[in-house]
């Protein structure tokens, strides 16, 4: 794993294990409770979970919980049953439905799918609300944020007061709440009550509702979300101080920016705050509006490195500095906010829409800051991690771990740092205007988004095609097939012979790629068109020619190949 991959998102930067890491004498995670996502059963995929209500007491000392999840369901078929997903590992104590309490007999959950028989049919376009009392020891996560679960760690310093977050994106939501846990198994609403021992506070996903002080010091703080993605719905407990200021947008509108941190950091903690008003900047003037400018654009400083969560970003990055000049850790979860927050993939396999997205966001901002050296330099870093071990899309319905691990024939890390050069090769193709405009209408469904005229939206890759084509008025099936749905590169063949220079491409399964290409003559550059994938130009014999000489095209590269190999081997 190469020490820069760390600036890419949680999970994908080094493979999880097949099997879930425990700490010493905690019962194993099920199969079950470690799949997030794959293919759903017709009852499963019927649900539409309306609103959460979370009431979750945090018990530091004994790293316990005790909770109360109140859900509003609807089902688009008629069911007897319904089927929600909650690690076993927190029993459940009670539950009623529609205000009527259930004898035990009446639900069970032996793999972590918590099976729950209606007092009555639901019908099909029903509603009903399930209240569960669950509890006990949440998973603890070993490798965070790689493994998920609940870190409980001590702030740095004297005081060591506790420091508490939670990852759940690989294993999912139902880690520590009652949930739908598949992309599209997204809530309407999420109430976040979380209650914590006295002088700890929380940072929560939306908008902080109130906060209520008990006679012992005990506080509730009440968070506000909309369509959180599943598994960002987060609990991020510490002596928090906090920072905020409103940034007034390019659109005319006023969004919170909040940045939660541990005490002593000040400094520290001002100049990366100093950061979010640029970057946010940024991404409003190239891709388009914050998306959640009624609650909050916020961060959170965690014991882990961090992790997308809608609203209230996990930071654990140290204050890393960078060649780049910005925390690349930061800028990049930003950009989930946009690229997985408001646009969702509706399947696991498309989840290089949310990754390739936003890793290739940090080029750009670093070509936005500086210019094309700085996009270039950080374009050759993640050039040498394409690993081209599987097709980054494979069609199917996948699982997280069937996309994120290698071992089990994923593109794992290659939804990044490949994803975020075919973003580039596409933009070279098509243009910067068509570019950001296909980008734009991917995110928000319309060329044209403003704050009000959007709403959080699903998305495939076969929508992204659609677009694309829409856009440029031709068919672009053939870029994608090759670069996004088998995993060999296409290779670039040269061949001079006298005045004439032969390219072709050469590509896996003779796959149509009619990519045109820059050629440097003696130091003049000029695109050479390759209908049928070959081309022939007359260059002086004495020529000096370089093929795509400004790294314009993802291709295959014996000089990387060899490198890789090297690097490997040490």
């Amino acid at each position: 794993m190469h020490q820069y991959l760390l600036a890419a998102s949680a999970l994908a930067l080094s493979a999880t294990t097949a099997q879930a890491q425990v700490k010493p004498g905690e019962p194993p995670l099920t199969p079950t409770t470690q799949e997030s996502g794959g293919p759903i059963s017709p009852e499963r995929a019927a649900l539409h979970l309306d609103h959460a209500d979370l009431a979750i007491e945090v018990f530091p000392a004994t790293q316990r919980i005790a909770a109360i999840a109140t859900l509003t369901i609807t089902s688009a078929i008629a069911q007897k049953a319904l089927q929600i997903d909650l690690d076993r590992n927190l029993p459940v104590t009670a539950i009623s439905v529609d205000g009527k309490a259930l004898a035990p007999v009446d639900w069970s959950n032996p793999e972590g799918r918590l099976t729950v028989a209606l007092p009555r049919p639901l019908a099909a376009g029903g509603k009903a609300v399930v209240t569960i009392s669950y509890g006990g020891t949440p998973h603890v996560a070993v490798r965070p944020p790689w493994d998920d679960g609940m870190v409980w760690a001590r702030t740095p310093g004297p005081d060591r007061q506790p420091w508490i977050a939670s990852t759940a994106e690989g294993y999912g939501c139902d880690l520590f709440w009652p949930c739908l846990d598949f992309p599209r198994g997204e809530p309407d609403m999420v109430d976040l009550h979380v209650t914590v021992p006295k002088d700890l506070k929380v940072a929560g996903n939306g908008k902080l509702v109130g906060t209520d002080t008990l006679p012992d010091g005990r506080s509730t703080w009440h968070w506000r979300a909309r369509s959180p993605n599943p598994y960002s719905v987060t609990l991020q407990i510490a002596p928090y101080k906090l920072i905020q200021a409103d940034y007034k947008s390019r659109f005319g509108n006023v969004i919170p920016m909040e940045y939660w941190y541990i005490p002593g950091r000040d400094e520290k903690a001002r100049t990366l705050f100093a950061e979010f008003a640029p970057a946010l900047d940024f991404y409003e003037r190239v891709i388009g509006p914050y998306p959640w400018s009624d609650e909050k654009m916020g961060v959170a400083e965690t014991p882990h490195l961090g992790m997308e969560h809608q609203t209230i970003n996990a930071y654990g990055n140290n204050y890393k500095q960078y060649p780049s000049g910005f925390d690349e850790i930061f800028q990049h979860e930003l950009g989930h906010e946009w690229f997985g927050n408001q646009m969702s993939a509706s399947n696991w396999d498309d989840y290089w829409l949310h990754e390739g997205f936003a890793q290739y966001m940090q080029p750009l901002y670093g070509r936005w800051r500086e210019g094309d050296a700085r996009y270039a330099v950080m374009m050759d870093e993640f050039r040498l991690q394409i690993t081209n071990h599987a097709p980054i899309v494979s069609g199917k319905i996948r699982t997280e771990e069937q996309v994120y691990e290698e071992e089990k024939g994923g593109p794992g890390q290659d939804i990044y740092v490949k994803g975020a050069w075919i973003l580039h090769t596409l933009r070279n193709l098509i243009g910067d205007d068509r570019f950001f405009d296909a980008t734009r209408r991917l995110v928000y469904g319309r060329p044209d988004p403003r704050p009000g005229n959007f709403t959080p939206r699903f998305a495939t890759t076969p929508d992204f095609i659609k677009i694309v084509n829409e856009v440029t008025g031709r068919d672009m099936q053939w870029f994608f097939d090759v670069y996004l749905y088998q995993a060999p590169l296409p290779e670039l063949v040269e061949a001079r012979q006298g005045d004439t220079l032969t390219l072709r491409w050469k590509v896996a399964n003779d796959k149509p790629f009619p990519l045109p290409v820059e050629v440097s003559v003696d130091g003049k550059v000029r695109l050479v068109e390759m209908p049928g994938g070959i081309a022939t130009v007359n260059v002086p014999a004495d020529a000096h020619v370089v093929v795509d000489p400004n790294a314009r095209v993802l291709k295959y590269s014996a000089a990387v190949e060899a490198y890789q190999a090297n690097a490997y081997r040490r």
